[in-house]
């Protein structure tokens, strides 16, 4: 998949390319993919960087799982646990 800025879905005009004057339809989109993944199985789409530098930073991720559609962005924050990689001293 490839675009300017986020990850976003259009509908498909007459000629085969976007219709950037529709309205984005990403969430139909992705909850219609849900139901071609398989229990036990995951997508995950990230889309990352900016623009010309016209933009701040951008990133954004969608998690297809177990039926459920997942999104986080630069404006969420979960705790890690700690695991068996590598610690900060």
């Amino acid at each position: 998949m490839w675009g300017y800025e986020a990850f976003r879905v259009y509908p498909q005009a007459d000629d085969g390319m976007m219709d950037l004057d529709a309205s984005e339809v990403t969430r139909e989109f992705l909850w219609r993919l849900a139901e071609y993944i398989e229990e036990g199985d995951e997508l995950d789409i990230q889309s990352a960087g900016f623009t010309k530098c016209r933009y701040p930073v951008h990133a954004c991720r969608y998690v297809i799982r177990n039926g459920a559609v997942l999104h986080a962005d630069l404006g969420g924050l979960e705790a890690l646990e700690r695991g068996a990689g590598p610690q900060p001293p």
